[in-house]
């Protein structure tokens, strides 16, 4: 490997590309409104893509493009966090926590139908699609077998209050409400403890039993009247909670592949097993047909269960130099059918090359000197499977200073387990790990945050995170910068008065409104949009001549700006500094060529203009 990188070009040399008017990604707008910055990379080091990054630039393939901030209708602000200061939120660590049950076996998906991705990306985050006729028509028999379900769980609950008449543990006089199993909504399940969000169904058919024999008592006292002691026995003997507790220990606790507890009178049903499965409008499944769970109840009242086997499984995460891989390239094009609702014909092997394969990043090997981690520097593929079935892949470069998450796709089967959500903190996990190998490898970088776009704010839950200034390129902390995106979708963040150490005006945002206003029930990838379609060149000097000012590339009252002569050139072949051909064009080639540079010299910084080769051909 080594030998084969003597012949590798050791610096970087890009090709100058201009301004770009495409069309959004984010707000889908039907206009050309999205304006950026665009070079192609024949070569980059890793040190000098970290500083672009720095400056907020991101690539596409070895397509390098920057928003315009000021004129781009979805300003995009680069968005890090250091890894050692990470706060995990509660969804996150939820989303943990289910992983780790679903490899233990105690929470088993067989079949998992994706209508929509919870994984908010930053091509599904727009507007729902609307339902396939097959689509309804399996949503309402997915409907329909929910409530022979719940048909059915009410029955057997009713089977044991029978027989607890039967023996005189209830009374008999009088008149007991059937019981009501009813679906918990998501929203009630988040309030609830952890270790709710496997609560499916629930009954509070205890306290009205309760209440009935409450009611008769009542009546009672007036004949009991000379020993009120008696009627006062029997109610704390049946309040609602041991009534619930009496009920759940005659129903096995296994029941059909559900879990069955008692929790403050409520009786209360939990997926544990294969026979459930999450649709994608997020509502739950039935339990199996009728002629794989019929069961009858005893005369001890048990309900007798079937015995599953719990199986465990094995998650690998492997870490690969980014090249092409056939089921790697299979799963992207399922995933973007899927999930993005592209057209088969148009997820090509050559688009998916272009997008996530290609890499101008020169790849770095470890030296052992504590300043490379074992993997090395470069662009890779990061693949997750289960029991041996490739079921996600994160694109990721790993820089100097950070690990910059590009792309997530994902098996849509294996939606429930919001592979997103777990994929970064994964990523997460790792740059905390490596700085012992390399102690420059503090943050990990999440693409671009758009606070225009409410689909995109997400990444603001993995805190604390820092935003770069469009202008000055100083990282501001997102609890200081959101108030001014608040106002307006373009700022410059370090106009934002930072407190100092010690001080805190900064509004104390608890974790449970973090988690409503940025998790909102979804999982996200940290995914950028390919760059490469639906393009529009836009000549510079006609854009220079706009009403609009262009605040970022045309102000050049910096002098070390305007001085282009150290910019460094490359043609046929040689690298030569601007100064040293100058003499070489005419008046107008003169004009147009230091135009271009001091533009690409205002969006690259002097430092990089002067290091990467501007390739003139």
């Amino acid at each position: 490997m080594a030998s084969s990188s003597t012949n590798m070009p050791k610096e970087s040399v890009v090709e100058d590309c201009g301004r770009r008017r495409t069309s959004c990604g984010y707000c889908r707008s039907s206009r050309h409104n999205s304006i950026s910055h665009g070079m192609w990379a024949h070569s980059l080091t890793v040190d000098d893509y970290q500083a672009l990054l720095d400056r907020g630039w991101r690539r596409s393939g070895s397509f390098l493009y920057k928003p315009e901030m000021e004129r781009t209708c979805c300003p995009s602000y680069t968005i890090r966090l250091k890894a050692s200061d990470y706060v995990p939120s509660k969804e996150q660590l939820r989303v943990s926590r289910r992983m780790q049950r679903f490899l233990d076996g105690a929470l088993d998906v067989k079949r998992v139908e994706v209508m929509e991705d919870p994984n908010t990306s930053t091509k599904t985050e727009n507007h729902p699609r609307p339902m396939s006729e097959e689509s309804q028509a399996a949503g309402n028999d997915d409907k329909d077998e929910v409530e022979k379900s719940l048909h059915y769980l009410s029955n057997k609950i009713d089977s044991v209050i029978q027989i607890f008449i039967e023996k005189g543990e209830f009374p008999s006089g009088i008149q007991l409400p059937k019981a009501s199993v009813n679906i918990v909504s998501q929203g009630k399940r988040k309030s609830l403890a952890n270790g709710s969000d496997d609560l499916l169904y629930s009954s509070n058919i205890a306290f009205q039993i309760a209440a009935s024999i409450r009611r008769a008592h009542s009546c009672d006292k007036v004949g009991n009247d000379s020993n009120p002691s008696i009627v006062c026995e029997k109610e704390n003997e049946l309040s609602p909670k041991i009534i619930a507790e009496k009920l759940v220990a005659s129903l096995d606790p296994t029941v059909n592949g559900l879990s069955i507890r008692a929790c403050n009178g409520h009786i209360n049903f939990y997926a544990s097993s294969k026979h459930f499965s999450l649709t994608g409008s997020g509502k739950i499944a039935s339990i199996p047909k009728k002629s794989r769970m019929e069961h009858d109840v005893g005369r001890n009242g048990l309900i007798g269960s079937q015995n599953c086997q719990v199986k465990r499984r094995k998650l690998e995460i492997r870490l690969n130099r980014s090249s092409f891989d056939p089921e790697e390239f299979a799963l992207y094009r399922r995933y973007q059918v899927k999930v993005h609702n592209d057209k088969p014909q148009d997820v090509t092997e050559n688009s998916y090359r272009m997008f996530l394969v290609d890499s101008p990043l020169l790849q770095v090997f470890p030296n052992g000197d504590s300043t490379v981690p074992p993997c090395g520097f470069g662009s890779f593929h990061q693949q997750y499977l289960i029991d041996g079935q490739l079921v996600a892949v994160g694109v990721i470069d790993i820089l100097p200073k950070c690990l910059s998450s590009k792309y997530l796709f994902w098996d849509p089967d294996f939606a429930f387990l919001s592979l997103g959500k777990y994929s970064a903190f994964q990523e997460i996990g790792w740059v905390k790990e490596n700085q012992v190998y390399c102690p420059s490898l503090q943050y990990y970088y999440l693409g671009y945050y758009i606070h225009s776009c409410s689909k995109m704010r997400y990444k603001a839950a993995y805190r604390p995170s820092e935003l770069l200034c469009p202008l000055r390129y100083q990282w501001v902390p997102f609890d200081v910068a959101r108030p001014l995106l608040d106002r307006r979708p373009y700022v410059v963040l370090s106009d934002a008065s930072i407190p100092q150490k010690g001080e805190s005006s900064l509004p104390q945002v608890t974790d449970d409104i973090m988690g409503r206003e940025f998790d909102d029930g979804v999982q996200e990838d940290a995914n950028d949009v390919p760059m490469l379609e639906d393009e529009e060149t836009v000549d510079s000097e006609s854009e220079c001549s706009d009403d609009e000012p262009d605040l970022e590339t045309t102000s050049c009252d910096d002098p070390e700006i305007g001085d282009v002569s150290k910019v460094l050139l490359g043609i046929k072949g040689s690298h030569v500094k601007y100064k040293d051909l100058r003499g070489a064009f005419g008046p107008e080639q003169r004009s147009y060529l230091e135009s271009q540079l001091r533009r690409y010299r205002k969006v690259v910084g002097t430092v990089l203009s002067e290091r990467m080769v501007y390739s003139l051909g």
